[in-house]
């Protein structure tokens, strides 16, 4: 079995990138020219914002490196009483940049329960009945605007330190939500750090699994994160997302899965590294690269739909 279905990129959280505008940050310009360096050709175009929203400039931007866009992500709060007509115009407005870059994927990140920069909690852990309703109906609702308006599939990421999180909540999730206008991005290394078993949501949800993130969580930390309450954002800030192969989940099986399914996927390297010293993401992303080419992951600049 080969994995020449499996599309191969980066993403902006791999250089340190988690907000649009932070000093702390890469300057953008640098970033897109450490992609082409590192060998890379499809990138996720990380928070609205960090790259140029202008169109235009986007695609020139993207064409002069030889590089080409697989999708973006945007946060959502749709558990939330009345924050569908708010997300809607936000994911309208990414639709509309991700299109006009040739790319066909939005990744829906559900809002965090802690503050990730202190980790303060800010909601409860478990949702209830009433805003569990309001998440899934709402994400079944904007995945239908954004294939009906855009030609656009909406991919659910399950995420740390939200609401969707656990092998339990992410199958309960999936059950609830419109098989056709909801697939999932299947972030192997979130789903590792919360204890899930990534093989066994890609064998019971194999027409579900739209976009992939590949990463992997140091055990070391998640331990730590166990034992002493961390968030997420500070598990990061001690090293808890490492390059592969130093950390769980076991590669090679999860990209035969992933290769089992037999249909185009993009595969986009996202190992979290903020915050980070601005020398540090390159070399990783070389190795990282290198890593996957070893197991049979190319980044060919392919047309994906």
């Amino acid at each position: 079995m080969t994995l020449s279905q499996l599309t191969l990129g980066t993403a902006p959280d791999s250089w340190g990138v988690w907000h649009a505008c932070d000093p702390v940050q890469l300057p953008w310009r640098r970033f897109l020219d450490e992609v082409a360096v590192a060998g890379y050709t499809w990138i996720e175009l990380g928070p609205y914002g960090y790259l140029p929203t202008d169109a235009g400039q986007l695609r020139d931007e993207l064409d002069t490196r030889g590089l080409r866009a697989s999708g973006q992500a945007e946060f959502a709060a749709l558990h939330r009483p009345d924050a569908y007509d708010d997300a809607l115009a936000r994911f309208r407005r990414v639709a509309e940049l991700v299109t006009a870059a040739g790319a066909r994927h939005v990744v829906y990140l559900p809002a965090l329960y802690r503050d990730d920069i202190s980790g303060q909690r800010l909601e409860p852990y478990e949702l209830s009945t009433e805003a569990w309703k309001n998440l899934v109906t709402g994400a079944s609702r904007l995945g239908r605007v954004l294939a009906d308006e855009y030609g656009v599939a909406l991919v659910f990421h399950p995420h740390a330190d939200t609401h969707v999180d656990t092998q339990e909540r992410v199958e309960r999730f999936l059950d609830d939500t419109d098989p056709e206008t909801v697939s999932v991005c299947l972030d192997v290394g979130h789903i590792a750090y919360c204890g899930g078993d990534n093989l066994a949501l890609i064998r019971k949800y194999p027409e579900r699994i739209g976009y992939v993130h590949l990463k992997q969580a140091a055990p070391a930390i998640v331990a730590q994160v166990e034992a002493e309450g961390l968030s997420f954002a500070e598990a990061v800030r001690r090293g808890g997302m490492v390059e592969p192969p130093a950390g769980i989940p076991e590669m090679p099986p999860v990209l035969a899965a992933l290769a089992a399914l037999d249909r185009d996927l993009f595969a986009i390297v996202e190992q979290d590294l903020y915050p980070c010293a601005p020398d540090a993401p390159l070399p990783i992303a070389m190795r990282t690269r290198q890593y996957f080419n070893q197991c049979g992951l190319r980044p060919d600049p392919r047309q994906q739909s």
